[in-house]
């Protein structure tokens, strides 16, 4: 397991943000890390490329997102925040205020980012916003639910709710715990209606819409939705999907890749389900390839022409 070190920044709106460092040279490149649906720095996916990032000699950053942070003694037990919020697929403001400091703090270092899943979403949506102005200078996501309108309808089938049984115990674990929390600023949330949610799209609707000040889950859909993003992305960009994820329907994957800009490029395989692309003699010594093709895609991208 990789060790951080873990720097705890106050946000704007006075909540906590917790940021985990590999170390390294101060002049080596640093990647930032955005991990998924309920993951931390200790996921697997982060662990692996934060390893991979330290064995170049690079230096990692994982954005633990609100809500999401783990403590370090006990990676089971999450870390509460301290203002009525948690996060969502197009909440890009943390991000943009992390890049932010890490950019005043190093302004000559080159700066890259890796999104998984969810955090990949939030990751296209930033650079659509930031376009031309980005100080990342390349960037790499794994399978994105780039249209979430487009994933809430194919996982309300009943396979799908197989998969998400598990994210839907640990969501609205959470949310109920806010709830209890800050009674008076969640006094507008249907306790009920989000204790029976058992599809995320009524999690959606009841919680992450609601709380967070859309007008309904379609115009939360709508607004944090990378695919809208994607045609203002213009750093190169790698976007690694699979025909067979069991979270997104592979062709509104074409239509993503349809509408993206010429910086960005879609890798897509034929497998690998949500974030898999296991390779290698499985079992025994798997490999994770999308993981080592989107470090591979930063460490090659300077000088790359789009």
């Amino acid at each position: 397991m990789i060790t951080f070190a873990r720097e705890v920044l106050t946000t704007d709106d006075d909540d906590d943000l917790v940021l985990d460092h590999t170390v390294g040279s101060p002049e080596s490149p640093r990647v930032l890390l955005l991990h998924g649906l309920e993951g931390s720095a200790y996921s697997l996916h982060t662990q692996g490329l934060a390893a991979l990032v330290a064995a170049a000699g690079w230096r990692a950053t994982v954005l633990n997102f609100r809500s999401c942070a783990r403590d370090p003694a006990d990676i089971r037990r999450r870390l509460p925040n301290r203002r009525p919020r948690l996060y969502h697929s197009g909440e890009t403001g943390d991000l943009a205020f992390v890049v932010r400091t890490l950019v005043q703090r190093e302004p000559r270092t080159p700066l890259y980012a890796i999104g998984f899943s969810l955090g990949g979403n939030v990751l296209l949506k930033w650079l659509g916003e930031t376009g031309a102005s980005s100080p990342v200078r390349a960037a790499a996501t794994i399978s994105v639910p780039y249209d979430l309108e487009a994933a809430a309808g194919f996982l309300d089938r009943p396979v799908g709710r197989l998969y998400t049984a598990n994210f839907m115990r640990r969501l609205r674990s959470k949310a109920l715990d806010l709830l209890a929390r800050f009674p008076q600023e969640t006094a507008h949330l249907d306790r009920e209606r989000i204790v029976n949610a058992r599809t995320f799209r009524l999690f959606d609707q009841h919680l992450t819409a609601p709380l967070h000040g859309f007008a309904s889950v379609a115009d939360y859909y709508q607004d944090a939705s990378s695919i809208n993003y994607l045609p203002d992305v213009a750093v190169p960009t790698l976007c690694v999907s699979s025909l067979d994820d069991p979270f997104f329907p592979h062709p509104a994957v074409t239509r993503a890749g349809a509408v993206a800009s010429a910086a960005v490029r879609f890798q897509v395989t034929d497998w690998g389900g949500h974030a898999g692309f296991v390779a290698g003699p499985w079992p025994w010594r798997p490999t994770y390839w999308a993981e080592a093709a989107a470090f591979a895609w930063l460490s090659t991208s300077i000088g790359r022409i789009v």
